[in-house]
């Protein structure tokens, strides 16, 4: 059976050799540029002040972009607490013909045409962003974890002391919030 490979760290090549990776990897995960710098120097300070708990099992980028993932749960959750962990109560469908519809049940079909395809896809995507932006902090927070980045439940439950119920009813609403959004601002125009 061969040794496993055991790999070394080089902090004197981090910048040329990942900052730009573990830039692209945060700025899809936070909102600005200046965070995501922020962030990726963050976590080269904590990897060189780590770098006696490196064990070699994973490559240097492996490490690193985990030591990155801490760092984005962190910055929600500062956020997260900095705004007192309010739970925000809202009405949503709960009866009538909107009730159990998300999205994709929804979406328009396809005309064939790939150009306007790509316009559409396009126009969609920016929509989706922007209701999701308007999302309360907590509920983005925990959507973007759960569904866009796939981050175990047990993890982000963790991280942000809440119960695994919590997360999904939490998960439930931001949905529901989603939906009504984009059916306000998408569906009808």
């Amino acid at each position: 059976m061969p040794d496993k490979v055991k790999h070394i760290l080089d902090p004197n090549k981090w910048i040329s050799q990942y900052a730009d990776y573990l830039y692209n990897y945060a700025i899809t995960r936070v909102d600005g540029q200046e965070i995501a710098k922020d962030l990726v120097q963050e976590t080269f300070f904590s990897g060189i002040k780590g770098k006696d708990n490196y064990r070699g099992e994973a490559a240097e980028l492996t490490w690193l972009v985990s030591i990155l993932k801490r760092k984005i749960i962190d910055h929600y959750r500062k956020i997260n607490s900095a705004k007192g962990q309010k739970e925000v109560r809202m009405s949503f469908y709960d009866k009538g013909q909107k009730k159990g519809n998300w999205i994709e049940e929804r979406v328009p079909q396809s005309w064939g045409n790939e150009a306007e395809k790509e316009i559409e896809n396009t126009e969609l995507k920016s929509a989706l962003d922007a209701c999701i932006n308007k999302l309360p902090e907590k509920h983005r927070m925990v959507f973007l974890l759960k569904t866009v980045q796939q981050y175990e439940t047990e993890e982000i439950c963790n991280e942000l002391d809440i119960t695994p119920s919590n997360l999904w009813v939490i998960i439930h609403r931001a949905r529901l919030q989603l939906r009504n959004c984009m059916e306000n601002n998408w569906f009808k125009n």
